[in-house]
């Protein structure tokens, strides 16, 4: 085989594995015990978003990024809608951190054992459950209810 042919259907194949992998990427969040704040930097996944609300949060590597609006999001994980509250819109983040310990304030109870994250609402029960990844990350994954999605059900009764 031709390297130079090779090393070409090398980079079709990356290049296609990156943009299957940006389809599915907004649909994932990162559980992470070091982040204080759920964020996320897609406008579109907030119901409810105040853009005047502006802070800056610093990262692990020192870097700054402006929050340019504090929101809701609607979301569908295992089945079962979730809405997220108190998220900051950061338009420059590209992974989607869910702050384990905002879920904590929110009472909700978080199991890390076998290489299982299981997270229970007081009432609902088990409400996220996502196994371990190969690189030792909690990895969810969930569908956007778009807030301009709207549901109607009609139906038609014939009387006669």
């Amino acid at each position: 085989m031709n390297y130079a042919k090779f090393n070409e259907e090398e980079k079709m194949l990356l290049m296609a594995y990156m943009k299957i992998n940006q389809l599915k990427r907004e649909n994932v969040w990162f559980l992470d015990s070091g982040c204080n704040n759920h964020m996320y930097g897609n406008k579109e996944w907030f119901f409810d978003l105040d853009e005047k609300f502006r802070q800056s949060v610093k990262l692990e590597d020192n870097l700054r990024m402006m929050v340019i609006g504090k929101g809701n999001g609607k979301h569908y994980v295992n089945g079962l809608t979730q809405v997220i509250t108190k998220v900051y819109f950061i338009p420059e983040v590209r992974n989607s951190p869910l702050s384990i310990g905002q879920l904590q304030e929110k009472n909700l109870a978080i199991l890390i054992q076998h290489d299982m994250c299981k997270i229970y609402h007081s009432r609902r029960g088990l409400i996220i459950q996502t196994q371990m990844s190969a690189n030792k990350m909690f990895v969810v994954l969930a569908s956007v209810i778009s807030p301009t999605s709207i549901c109607l059900q009609a139906t038609f009764e014939d009387n006669t």
